[in-house]
Order: structure tokens, then C-alpha cells, then sequence
């Protein structure tokens, strides 16, 4: 499956951005979704999940972000509200064909999405 980010940009503190993740060449459906994001310096950090039917977020981005996904299940979304400065980072979606536990890990996903920068101005 080949996944392609979108939906970064510049935005203030504050504000709001969706991101997609979408996949050709299979459905979502049975698969494990994760969006990671990776800031200079720092290593990638888990974001939030779909696994096994169930959604996950870090702490960080708990109460401000929501993943979701349309009705096709070829393409799944990351809703950013209440931006901060904290969250500027290289977002990456990543999908693996198991359920597991270890869906905050990046190195249990198999595909990667080449990455979409999003910067939050203080």
C-alpha cells in the first residue's frame, strides 16, 4: 500500500489544520493507521492510532486532536485544533497490516507517507 500525507502548512497558535493520509492500491480497513510527527532535533513521536477498532492519542494531543477516516476507508484524517507551537513538526502517516499493542511504536509500521510539515507561529 502507498500512502501520501497532505494538509500541512503554516498556521497560528491557536488555529486548526486536517491532515489526510491516503492510501492506494489497498483500502484502510484492516489495517493499523498511525500518525507520527518527527520535529528537528527530536526523535519521531507517536501521535495517534486506529487499532484493532479502537483510536489512540498521546498525551500531548489528547483533547485537541481527533483521527478519523471516510466512509471508503481509503483515507484517514488527523484534525489538529487549538494549535501550539509544540506542535510544529515533519507529520507522518504510517499503516501496518497487524493489530498490536505496540501501535505507538514506529517501528512495528510497515508503510510510510513521505511526511507534511506543519508549523504553528507563537
Amino acid at each position: 500500500v502507498q500512502l501520501q500525507a497532505s494538509g500541512g502548512g503554516l498556521v497560528q497558535a491557536g488555529g486548526s489544520l486536517r491532515l489526510s493520509c491516503a492510501a492506494s492500491g489497498h483500502t484502510l480497513s484492516e489495517y493499523a493507521v498511525g500518525w507520527f510527527r518527527q520535529a528537528p532535533g527530536r526523535e519521531r513521536e507517536f501521535v495517534a492510532a486506529f487499532n484493532g477498532g479502537r483510536t489512540y492519542y498521546a498525551d500531548s494531543v489528547k483533547g485537541r486532536f481527533a483521527i478519523s477516516r471516510d466512509n471508503a476507508k481509503t483515507t484517514v484524517f488527523l484534525q489538529m485544533n487549538s494549535l501550539e507551537p509544540e506542535d510544529t513538526a515533519v507529520y507522518y502517516c504510517a499503516a501496518d497490516r497487524h493489530y498490536s499493542n505496540s501501535y505507538y511504536l514506529a517501528g512495528r509500521y510497515d508503510y510510510w507517507g513521505q511526511g507534511t510539515l506543519v508549523t504553528v507561529s507563537s
